[in-house]
């Protein structure tokens, strides 16, 4: 049975650790609207980023509020920036590179990224580095 060593190999997708967790991510429309609402906004030359801090870090009187509180990420691309295929390849690009340097990205902070046409086909660390530096910037 060759067919039974493959599915034995195989790993399901409940147990494969989560780069991108779902605490991680803006979910529901009323967060994204909050964020274009209530928050500020950056650019770069590849990406535009609205990001808000949340209101649980901000609460008076709670020591590290914000530490205790992950920021969270949405991203909106447009259909403008091509195919379906394209498309996923930039929010593909830009969780990687969320999910490699999740350890340097400030806590407590709503972030919603746009990207440019651009982030599709330029080279993956020089995208990361400015949507890092971008991050990091912004979120002082």
């Amino acid at each position: 049975m060759p067919g039974a060593a493959k599915r034995d190999a195989s790993v399901s997708r409940s147990s494969r650790p989560r780069g991108y967790p779902r605490e991680a991510r803006l979910l529901r429309t009323a967060d994204y609207d909050a964020v274009y609402r209530g928050g500020r906004r950056r650019s770069s030359r590849q990406f535009v980023m609205f990001y808000r801090r949340r209101p649980a870090a901000t609460q008076p009187g709670v020591a590290g509020a914000a530490d205790a509180v992950p920021s969270r990420f949405g991203m909106s691309v447009k259909r403008a920036l091509g195919t379906a295929v394209e498309r996923n390849r930039i929010r593909r690009r830009i969780r990687e590179i969320l999910r490699l340097h999740r350890q340097e990205i400030p806590s407590g902070w709503d972030i919603v990224i746009h990207p440019r046409r651009s982030v599709a086909t330029a080279e993956f660390a020089p995208l990361a580095a400015e949507l890092t530096g971008l991050l990091r910037e912004a979120l002082k």
